[in-house]
């Protein structure tokens, strides 16, 4: 797996995996099972055990991460998902270990959205832009449903978005915000709703 530092200001950041190959692909599906049933599964049993899941969607996002040989069934399966599960996020959209979605119904995230690790979506969520600057988003971050986020806004770690929640500008770490605007509420108990993480480690070679 290699990583990749992305800023999300100039003292906070995170790393985001980028597979290299398919065993990578399933380490990222496993990370997503680990916040479902808070287990790890051999890799040579993942994959079967994912395509019978509930996010089986997430599981072929997952597989186009890597552009091997198998890209193009990938990519074709991924969309027949998209389109039943009315779930849009599009294969080129940057996502850590460990996506966590509450309910898969109507989801639209932009194609060149950053999302980090441990991060959990709710329904009805909308993350987009008209000027192709896409928000980036921290790791461990809570986003309840019917959530939008316009344009270039960074989250921080750690924060907490409450239900119908408009975000519009950066969001410090780890506060909990709500409103449309949203506004920060307070900074008590951060990353409380995001649990089962899963635990990872960046080779010091790539820090």
């Amino acid at each position: 797996m290699r990583y990749e530092k992305i800023y999300l200001n100039q003292e906070e950041f995170f790393y985001l995996p980028r597979p290299e190959n398919y065993g990578d692909c399933l380490e990222l599906i496993n990370s997503d099972l680990h916040r479902w049933q808070c287990a790890k599964k051999s890799k040579s049993a993942v994959l079967l055990y994912a395509l019978t899941h509930p996010f089986s969607f997430l599981v072929w996002h997952r597989l186009c991460a890597y552009k091997g040989v198998f890209f193009r069934l990938c990519k074709a399966m991924l969309r027949v998902n998209s389109f039943f599960s009315k779930i849009d996020i599009p294969y080129t959209t940057r996502i850590g270990y460990g996506l966590y979605i509450g309910h898969k119904i109507c989801i639209v995230i932009n194609e060149d959205t950053i999302i980090g690790n441990n991060v959990n979506i709710g329904q009805f969520l909308n993350i987009g832009t008209n000027h192709n600057t896409p928000a980036i988003i921290g790791d461990n971050v809570y986003i309840g449903p019917s959530v939008c986020i316009i344009e270039d806004v960074k989250i921080g770690a750690e924060t907490t978005i409450g239900a119908g929640a408009v975000v519009t500008r950066d969001l410090p770490a780890g506060s909990t915000c709500a409103g449309s605007p949203a506004k920060v509420l307070n900074f008590n108990n951060p990353g409380r709703y995001v649990t089962n993480r899963y635990e990872f480690s960046v080779p010091e070679g790539q820090r």
